[in-house]
């Protein structure tokens, strides 16, 4: 990159960050309600920047989009409605949506007026998730849908749920998935918690029977989801790759479940200047962190752990930098091919090393661990370690992300055949129909 690319790119970052800071000098007000905050912040195209300006967004790049959200958080303001709302449904339904299907969904994502979920992988269909069994029958103008799905994110507090489903078993398997927004309040939806190695219940299992959802509720078009689906996954993977993330994710949850909207925004902020990290960010880089727990236990002049945390250090960078190639690529208009299945890789590295440098560095304590907040409190007097706690969860946690968003070797495969042009496994999943195929093999 020249070195007059460069000038012209920092003129640009400055430009939308002094733009976004005279915005919250006149809009930010603490003594708004979280409803009333979100509507001004996603109604200005501040909440999903990257999104077209035609589904209430700025059009700006992921990297412009970290600065924004990094700005709001320095500001002392409340960020946008985190979940998984904004990060797959938004980008997804602006791509395969039509302008009502735009006004009616993506409106109220932005605002935070409705939270979501994501009805993607079943017991039987993970990796091989267009294995998927879960039926959708057309009854009139409505699709009546029967099945399971798990490991689904938020689902307790969701309103509505990305939706995939077989609607044409006599086709091959790709072909006969269609994507649908389901309402998740309605009865045929059950959802029940899945508790976690940390003691957290952040997953679940949703049972839908005989469950309804309106014909034009259908985003894409039918039997065209795999496509759809396809999109969601590669905003997921970019998001959870290393160098995606934001440190100002909103501490308020979005949606009618969590009931927050009536409540003060500034109660969920912190002092400017002080940010806080959520768990998607705080997974990306906590080389800060390690560094000062390595000095604070008296481990920083141990020269393995001093290597891991320059890995650790250096992976995060390396994210970074990737970041701005990909804004750098999109100013040309050309997109970097696999770039998401790479961050998502990098991603795996990184919360490994961090499960293992973190407990190399507390030592014995790294066999404690709190399971609720009043163990969280007696253990953080017990060892006089307020950080004990986030080094065990992070440990304990380290086994999910190289799963959830499509497994490493999926990664891998994906980058092996559609990205290098490596051919593909032998298998007639592209041509026999998905009622005629083996399943659980």
């Amino acid at each position: 990159m020249s070195d007059a690319t460069i000038e012209r790119e920092n003129e640009t970052t400055g430009d939308v960050v002094d733009e976004v800071r005279t915005w919250l000098e006149e809009n930010w007000d603490p003594e708004l309600t979280v409803a009333q905050w979100w509507e001004r912040l996603g109604l200005a195209g501040w909440s999903a920047p990257t999104l077209p300006t035609t589904a209430y967004g700025r059009g700006l790049s992921r990297g412009d989009s970290v600065l924004v959200q990094n700005t709001i958080a320095e500001f002392g303001a409340l960020g946008a409605p985190g979940g998984l709302g904004l990060l797959l449904a938004a980008p997804t339904i602006a791509t395969h949506g039509n302008p009502e299907q735009i006004e009616r969904y993506v409106r109220d994502i932005v605002t935070g007026q409705k939270a979501w979920c994501q009805l993607f992988s079943e017991p039987g269909a993970g990796s091989d998730l267009a294995g998927l069994q879960s039926k959708a029958m057309l009854d009139g103008d409505e699709y009546i849908v029967n099945g399971q799905k798990v490991w689904t994110s938020g689902g307790h507090y969701a309103d509505l749920g990305m939706l995939i489903a077989r609607t044409n078993s006599d086709v091959p398997k790709h072909q006969g998935i269609t994507y649908f927004a389901i309402d998740m309040h309605q009865p045929g939806v059950d959802v029940r918690p899945l508790r976690e190695l940390t003691g957290r219940a952040l997953f679940n299992e949703v049972f839908m029977s005989d469950a309804r959802v309106p014909a034009d509720a259908m985003i894409g078009g039918l039997n065209n989801g795999w496509a759809v689906a396809n999109t969601t996954l590669a905003h997921e993977r970019a998001g959870l790759g290393a160098g995606g993330g934001s440190s100002s994710a909103s501490a308020a949850i979005p949606g009618t479940v969590g009931g927050q909207l009536g409540t003060r925004a500034g109660d969920y902020v912190r002092d400017p200047g002080k940010p806080a990290s959520t768990g998607g960010a705080a997974f990306r880089d906590t080389s800060k962190m390690m560094i000062s727990l390595a000095q604070g236990a008296g481990k920083a002049a141990d020269p393995t752990i001093r290597q891991d945390l320059v890995r650790l250090y250096t992976l995060s960078q390396l994210g970074r930098m990737n970041q701005l190639r990909v804004k750098a690529a999109r100013a040309k208009g050309v997109e970097i091919a696999g770039m998401g299945n790479i961050g998502k890789l990098s991603m795996s590295d990184m919360v490994r090393l961090q499960r293992d440098l973190g407990l190399r560095i507390v030592g014995p304590q790294g066999m404690l661990h709190a399971y609720d907040s009043e163990s969280r409190k007696a253990l953080d007097e017990a060892t006089g370690n307020p950080f004990l706690g986030f080094v065990t969860e992070m440990a304990l946690f380290a086994q999910a992300p190289p799963i959830y968003g499509g497994t490493d070797q999926v990664q891998k495969n994906i980058i092996g055949e559609r990205v290098l042009g490596l051919p593909k496994e032998p298998n007639q999943d592209k041509v026999v129909p998905f009622s005629e195929l083996p399943k659980n093999a």
